[in-house]
């Protein structure tokens, strides 16, 4: 991941797309403009093949060459912004080496370099380009500024605490105090991670974070009370907490506001 300092001093976390994304995304924009002009030329035989003079002939082929490998797919990448069918597949967008979307120039440098390096080349050159730098960036997209950025990324699956529901009422009732900030980073972190650790590991991360909460809520749970679902009773009975006690400020807000509105105004 790159990061990139835009001019308002904010630091913005980029992900160059990987280089098999882009050979793969690369692939599939090669395969539909070929199946494209191989039956734009099938067309162009079958229709206009015999009555045309061999001269012009070889001028619309030419035309057309050059409208599909270059006219189309520059158009395209300008119009979205950095986006084709291969890249739209993969979840690739090109971009500005700023990270700011690519403009007709850009898109037209890149798609005359392709012709060299991808399709008269058989794409040996931006394989080649590709393998030694560390965003996988073409000769096209060194020429132009650009490279390819992975815009769809799987987020990891968000776990929220549940309250343990025997846990519900003592949880309700508890006092319990403002922790240290380090304290909460800990148990939401143990509590995401929890599931992945082994048996022994967990139970005992547990019972060495339960130790630490306790000192912080009264009374203590009942008896028998596992210290994972402790901590998780803590957990959501705290978030609950926090959200209502935000509700109620949002509402006094409004109160006000709408106070000061019905008042008369004053010279």
């Amino acid at each position: 991941m790159s990061s990139i300092v835009t001019g308002e001093a904010v630091v913005l976390e980029l992900r160059p797309a990987s280089f098999a994304a882009r050979a793969l995304s690369s692939l599939i924009d090669v395969v539909v403009q070929f199946v494209v002009l191989f039956g734009l030329l099938v067309l162009f035989g079958r229709t206009l093949g015999e009555s045309v003079d061999p001269a012009l002939g070889q001028a619309l082929i030419l035309a057309i060459v050059v409208l599909v490998l270059i006219g189309i797919p520059v158009t395209v990448e300008t119009l979205t912004r950095g986006k084709s069918l291969g890249r739209l597949a993969m979840g690739l967008r090109i971009v500005r080496d700023d990270g700011g979307a690519v403009r007709f120039r850009h898109c037209f440098i890149r798609g005359m370099a392709a012709v060299l390096e991808i399709y008269l080349t058989a794409g040996s050159a931006a394989f080649i380009a590709a393998m030694f730098n560390d965003r996988s960036k073409r000769l096209g997209d060194m020429m132009a500024g650009t490279y390819a950025l992975r815009e769809r990324v799987t987020a990891p699956p968000s776990r929220q605490v549940q309250m343990p529901p025997r846990l519900r009422g003592w949880a309700q009732l508890a006092d319990m105090g403002r922790f240290p900030d380090t304290l909460s980073r800990r148990v939401s972190r143990f509590l995401t991670q929890a599931p992945r650790l082994s048996a022994p590991a967990r139970a005992a991360r547990a019972a060495e974070l339960a130790d630490e909460v306790s000192a912080f809520v009264s009374p203590q749970p009942p008896p028998g009370t596992l210290a994972e679902d402790f901590l998780s009773a803590v957990t959501a009975e705290r978030r609950d907490r926090d959200y209502a006690r935000m509700s109620r400020q949002r509402e006094q807000t409004e109160r006000v506001g709408r106070r000061l509105h019905r008042l008369p105004f004053e010279e």
